[in-house]
C-alpha cells in the first residue's frame, strides 16, 4: 500500500527570466512503486526522509539509499529507483528547471555525478518542500514566482543538510573568516592547517563553492565596505584594516569587485551610526605592517 500526492505547473517565458522554475512537486509514503528506467528533461531532487531503497547506475550500479538521503535525477541521465517493498519510504519530491542550474552546479550545490546523496537531517529541505505544497493550491497568484523562489531555498537546504557537512559549519572556513583581514597567504592558512594549497583549495570550493582567494577576498571586501559606510576612516586606511598595504591596488579591486570606487560606495552608502558602535575602528596612529595580497597557490 501506498500513499501519493503531486502537483504539475507550467511557468510562463517570463517566470523562466527568474532563473529557477518550479515543475512540479509531490509526497509519497510507503511502498511506492519503483521508477524507471526513464530520462528526464529536466531536475528533481527527492528527499527520503524514512524508510530504505536503492538506486541503479546507468552502468548497471545499485547504490543502497537509506534515510535521511537525496536522491538527484539530472536531464539526459538514465535512472531506476525505488523503495525496499518491505519498508517502503517516506519521499518528497520537487521538479525544477532553469538556466540557474548551472551556476548552482558549478557552485556544488546540485551533484549530477552523486546521485544519491546522504543527509545529516531531511527537515529542513522537507519543510520547505511542505512550503511548495502549501503555495500549489488551486488560484494562488504568486504560484510561479513563490514555487521558483523556494526552489533557491530548497537548493540551500539541501546543501546545510548534507551528512558530510558539519551542522555548525566547516573549521577551515571559520579560521580563514577570523584570519582574512591579516597578511596571511593562502599558502600560509594551508599550513596552519596542515594542508598543501592544492588540498587547501579543494576543502574551500567542497564547501564554499570557490577558491580560498576568492572567499578571503569576499570577507575583506564585504569588511571594507562596511568601513566605508559606517565610519570616516581614509580609504586607505580602510585598505591597511582590510589587508592591503597598496591603496591603489585595493580600490582597483574594490572597484572591479563592487561595482564602484570606494569614494563613490561611501557616498552612496554612508550612514550615521552612533559613536560607540565605531569605538576602536578609527584609523590608528601609526600604520599597521605591511600585508600580502592572498595568493591562490604556494
Amino acid at each position: 500500500m501506498f500513499r501519493t500526492w503531486m502537483r504539475f505547473f507550467t511557468p510562463g517565458a517570463v517566470h523562466h527570466r527568474l532563473g529557477l522554475v518550479c515543475l512540479g512537486v509531490g509526497l509519497q509514503h510507503g511502498a511506492v512503486p519503483a521508477v524507471g528506467p526513464r530520462v528526464l528533461d529536466g531536475y528533481v531532487a527527492v528527499v527520503i526522509s524514512s524508510g530504505r531503497g536503492w538506486y541503479r547506475t546507468p552502468d548497471g550500479r545499485r547504490t543502497a539509499v537509506t534515510a535521511p538521503a537525496l536522491v538527484w535525477l539530472t536531464p539526459g541521465v538514465p535512472h531506476h529507483y525505488g523503495p525496499d517493498p518491505d519498508t517502503g519510504w517516506d519521499e518528497g519530491f520537487v521538479t525544477f528547471t532553469g538556466p540557474d542550474t548551472a551556476t548552482y552546479t558549478e557552485l556544488g550545490y546540485i551533484e549530477p555525478e552523486r546521485p544519491v546523496v546522504p543527509l545529516a537531517d531531511a527537515s529542513g529541505p522537507r519543510d520547505v518542500i511542505a512550503r511548495i505544497a502549501r503555495a500549489a493550491r488551486q488560484g494562488n497568484p504568486l504560484l510561479e514566482v513563490e514555487t521558483g523562489a523556494a526552489v533557491h531555498e530548497l537548493l540551500v537546504a539541501l546543501r546545510r543538510a548534507r551528512a558530510d557537512l558539519a551542522p555548525d559549519g566547516d573549521p577551515v572556513l571559520h579560521a580563514l573568516a577570523r584570519d582574512a583581514c591579516t597578511g596571511m597567504t593562502v599558502a600560509d592558512h594551508a599550513a596552519r592547517h596542515g594542508m598543501t594549497p592544492a588540498e587547501l583549495r579543494a576543502a574551500v570550493r567542497r564547501v564554499a563553492g570557490c577558491s580560498p582567494k576568492d572567499y578571503l577576498i569576499g570577507i575583506r571586501l564585504g569588511r571594507a565596505q562596511e568601513l566605508l559606510a559606517t565610519t570616516e576612516l581614509s580609504v586607505a586606511a580602510v585598505a591597511r584594516r582590510v589587508g592591503y598595504d597598496d591603496p591603489a591596488y585595493f580600490s582597483r579591486l574594490f572597484t572591479r569587485r563592487v561595482g564602484a570606487a570606494p569614494v563613490r560606495f561611501r557616498a552612496q552608502q554612508s550612514r550615521a551610526v552612533p559613536d560607540d558602535w565605531n569605538e576602536g575602528l578609527q584609523e590608528d596612529a601609526e600604520p599597521g605592517p605591511p600585508v600580502a595580497e592572498p595568493v591562490d597557490g604556494p
